[in-house]
């Protein structure tokens, strides 16, 4: 099957409804098909072997997507933020694609390689001129791949992660229920198009037949007033961003949010006192942790409204750490924890997560990374408690080894979170003549206090873990570096330390 069948659906249910808002335009389930048909024709006369996206969200993906899967070629968003070298690289290795966007960029760093290049609204129009003969083309079947998304690549070259449709099928109609969504049902989508949790809130909202309305670049004031405005009852963002909203929120930003029915968020570790102030804030929505990855065709694990507000208001401390977990697996997939030589490891044992199911692609261009019976080794390091909540500690390679002893960041920032005076920390690896590799830690001071005593936060460690965890190095700064998606950089952490 192909993952256009999802927006063919939603067209043949309810042509007429609203399936689409961005910069105050209007489109219907019917007008996106009709569109994204005349983007397959555009698609097939280009001969591209891809189409890519250079440009922020706008109805422009939506017809992209689509079309491209129509007609058979990989859709591949491009993270716009990247130095012209980094993305010109990446357009090198997909040429010669369609390419939607950023035409003077495109053309200037990328001359000679063989695109064909749109800008935003001359394909939309195009899109929307063109009809397809149907008597002369035949839409492709969806057996290959449906989406290319390149990797961070923050250790070496970008891969290019390959999700085929039956993967982003699998996950789809495992988890969404077909015209779900009544009809003022609105989903707020903020999140960049060229990452995972934007194309499947894309997917899933559509298969529901929920409006999708797009807010291309976040501010917490353009967030709440597309609340209002468009009576938004689903909403996805990343903990930076909630962070941000409860803070507009606290200082008097103005904001009628009764409609906000649920909210899920993931991308990064969030921070209980945001969580925290955030069902404060929000005391009619229901909070949803969802975490996934690129290569999972996204969610494979949920900490769901109910386990929040029961976690909120327990006094068992281990009901309440749950506001820290990520969470069950899904029922359409496995989750293992495994150890160093690749053995299952006991619940409450830390190692590294492993996952397996129909949406899971665990494809590269290069690669799989699948082994025999078709597990994927994400790379993240957690563990599973004795109820089956799945608890993440880091990336595996974010470890640190000190003198054989494995540590786990996130254990010594949770730690050193409990402080009042600290409201944000960072751990990570420093070399060490004595064991190799120590603990150094970045550490953000609250607003309104003095920065604690080095030893005041040595203590705290020693106190609540052991003596090895104990940071060696300290540093104050103003903020922690993010990426735009709210995971923590811990490379530009280390440099800092290393400084």
């Amino acid at each position: 099957m192909n993952i256009a069948l999802l927006l063919e659906m939603a067209a043949e249910a309810a042509p007429d409804r609203v399936g689409l808002v961005c910069d105050g335009k209007r489109w219907t389930y019917g007008d996106l098909l009709a569109a994204a048909r005349g983007a397959f024709s555009i698609i097939q006369d280009s001969g591209a072997e891809y189409v890519a996206l250079l440009d922020e969200s706008s109805e422009a993906a939506v017809i992209a997507v689509f079309g491209a899967a129509l007609a058979g070629v990989p859709y591949c968003p491009l993270n716009y933020r990247l130095p012209d070298a980094d993305l010109a690289a990446l357009l090198g290795r997909i040429a010669p694609a369609l390419v939607i966007g950023d035409e003077e960029r495109v053309t200037r760093i990328a001359d000679g390689q063989g695109h064909t290049i749109f800008s935003r609204e001359e394909f939309t129009l195009k899109a929307q001129e063109t009809v397809p003969a149907d008597d002369a083309r035949e839409y492709d079947p969806g057996e290959g791949i449906a989406i290319q998304l390149f990797t961070s690549g923050t250790t070496a070259a970008p891969k290019a992660a390959i999700l085929r449709h039956s993967n982003l099928l699998g996950y789809i109609l495992g988890t969404v229920e077909f015209a779900s969504a009544g009809e003022a049902d609105a989903a707020l989508v903020v999140v960049p198009p060229y990452h995972i949790a934007g194309i499947s809130a894309l997917l899933s909202s559509i298969y529901a037949q929920r409006k999708i309305v797009m807010l291309p670049a976040f501010s917490p004031e353009g967030w709440l007033a597309l609340v209002e405005a468009e009576a938004i009852t689903n909403a996805f963002v990343v903990p930076t961003m909630l962070a941000r909203i409860v803070d507009a929120m606290e200082s008097g930003t103005a904001a009628r949010t009764a409609s906000l029915r649920a909210i899920a968020y993931g991308g990064g570790k969030m921070p209980l006192e945001v969580i925290h102030k955030a069902l404060e804030r929000f005391p009619a929505a229901g909070f949803t942790n969802a975490y996934g990855l690129t290569e999972t065709s996204s969610t494979v694990a949920l900490l769901g409204p109910d386990d929040h507000r029961e976690a909120l208001a327990s006094d068992d401390p281990k009901v309440r750490a749950r506001l820290t977990s990520l969470g069950k697996p899904i029922p359409t997939v496995e989750i293992e924890i495994r150890g160093e030589n690749g053995e299952v490891l006991p619940l409450g044992e830390p190692g590294e997560i492993y996952v397996r199911g129909e949406q899971v692609s665990g494809e590269y261009k290069e690669k799989s990374a699948l082994d025999a019976q078709g597990w994927f080794p994400t790379r993240d390091a957690g563990y599973m408690d004795e109820d089956g909540y799945l608890f993440l500690s880091g990336r595996a390679d974010d470890v640190i080894v000190r003198g054989g002893e494995n540590m786990s960041p996130g254990e010594i920032e949770d730690v050193l979170l409990t402080h009042p005076a600290v409201a944000d920390a960072c751990a990570c690896a420093i070399p060490s003549v004595e064991w190799g590799e120590a603990v150094g830690v970045a550490v953000v001071t609250r607003d309104g206090f003095d920065a604690p005593e080095e030893t005041e936060l040595k203590d705290l460690v020693r106190l609540r873990l052991r003596s090895s965890r104990v940071p060696e190095k300290i540093a104050f700064v103003a903020e922690l570096p993010y990426n735009e998606m709210g995971k923590l950089l811990r490379r530009k952490v280390k440099e800092v330390l290393a400084g």
